[in-house]
C-alpha cells in the first residue's frame, strides 16, 4: 500500500503562489464591489441633495406647472403607470409562453436555440430602436402619437427579460418532478401549468419585476410614440404625459423652478427601481 499524500508545506513555492495570486483576486474583487457602491451612493444622494427639496406631496397630487408657477409632476406619473402596466399586461404573457415553450417543449431542434439568440439580441438592443420600429409600424401609420403607442414599446422591452427568467427558471425544476407527473398519467400541459409554474413562480414573478423596474424609467421610446402632454389626460389615444420625458424637458429648460422638479422626478423613479430590485431579491430570494 502507498503511503498517504504528506500535506502541502507552507514555504513551497506553487502554494505561496497560488495564495498570493487569491489574496491578490479578493482584493481586486472588493476594490470593484467597493467602486460600484461608492458610484451608486453618490448617484443616490446627488439626486436626493437636488432634488429633495422638490420632494413633497404636492408633488403626487399637482400637474406640471407652467414656468414660473408651483406644480408637481401628477400627471406625468399617471400616465407613466398607466403605459408601465399595459405594457407589462401585453408582455408578461407573451414572455412566460414564449419562456415555457423554450424550457419545456423546444428542447429539441433549431427553433430554441434560434429564438434564445434572437432574444438576447433584442434584450441587448438600444430602446430607442424600439422606439423608432413602433413609430414606423404605429404612429406613423395612425398619424399621431399616443399612449398605446408608449405602451406596445415599453411592452417589447418586457418580453425579453421574461422570456429569460421563465426559461431560466423552469430549467432549474428538477426533471424528476415531470417524470413523476409523467408516470402517473399526467399530461404535459398539466405537468407544466400545476408542477412546473408553481415549481418556479418565484423566479418568474422576479423577471416580472425586474422588467417592470427597467421599463419604468426608459425616455427614449417615448420620445417617438408617447411624446407629452402638459395636462393631465387618461386618453391612450392621444399624446399622455410621463416622468421620463418630463425629466428630459424640464433638465433641459432654462427655468429653475423646472430644473427642481426634473431632479425630483429622477430621484422618484431611482428610488422606485431601487425599491422594486430590493423588494424582488429579498421577497424572492428562495
Amino acid at each position: 500500500m502507498s503511503a498517504p499524500d504528506s500535506p502541502i508545506a507552507l514555504d513551497n513555492p506553487v502554494y505561496r503562489r497560488r495564495r498570493l495570486f487569491n489574496r491578490l483576486m479578493l482584493g481586486l474583487s472588493g476594490l470593484t464591489l467597493g467602486s460600484g457602491l461608492f458610484w451608486l451612493a453618490w448617484i443616490i444622494l446627488t439626486l436626493l441633495l437636488k432634488g429633495g427639496s422638490a420632494l413633497s406631496p404636492a408633488l403626487l397630487w399637482e400637474s406640471t406647472p407652467p414656468p414660473g408657477a408651483d406644480g408637481g409632476l401628477l400627471n406625468a406619473i399617471v400616465g407613466s403607470v398607466l403605459m408601465s402596466a399595459v405594457g407589462t399586461l401585453i408582455g408578461t404573457p407573451i414572455g412566460v409562453l414564449a419562456g415555457t415553450y423554450l424550457a419545456e417543449y423546444g428542447r429539441r431542434g433549431w427553433l430554441a436555440p434560434a429564438t434564445r439568440f434572437l432574444n438576447d439580441v433584442l434584450l441587448s438592443a438600444p430602446s430607442i430602436i424600439i422606439g423608432l420600429f413602433i413609430y414606423a409600424v404605429y404612429v406613423a401609420q395612425v398619424g399621431h402619437y399616443s399612449g398605446w403607442a408608449g405602451a406596445f414599446a415599453l411592452a417589447i422591452l418586457v418580453i425579453p427579460v421574461v422570456v429569460r427568467s421563465t426559461d431560466n427558471m423552469l430549467g432549474l425544476v428538477p426533471n424528476s418532478l415531470r417524470e413523476a407527473a409523467a408516470a402517473l398519467g399526467c399530461p404535459q400541459w398539466r405537468v407544466v401549468v400545476f408542477i412546473c409554474y408553481r415549481a418556479a413562480r418565484s423566479g418568474i414573478v422576479t423577471g416580472i419585476l425586474l422588467a417592470v423596474a427597467r421599463i419604468a424609467g426608459e425616455t427614449a421610446p417615448l420620445l417617438f410614440t408617447a411624446l407629452n402632454n402638459q395636462f393631465m389626460s387618461l386618453n391612450m389615444n392621444a399624446p399622455i404625459a410621463n416622468l421620463p420625458v418630463v425629466i428630459f424637458q424640464y433638465a433641459a429648460s432654462p427655468f429653475e423652478d423646472w430644473n427642481r422638479l426634473a431632479w425630483a422626478g429622477a430621484a422618484l423613479i431611482t428610488l422606485l427601481v431601487l425599491g422594486i430590485n430590493i423588494a424582488a431579491r429579498s421577497l424572492f430570494r428562495k
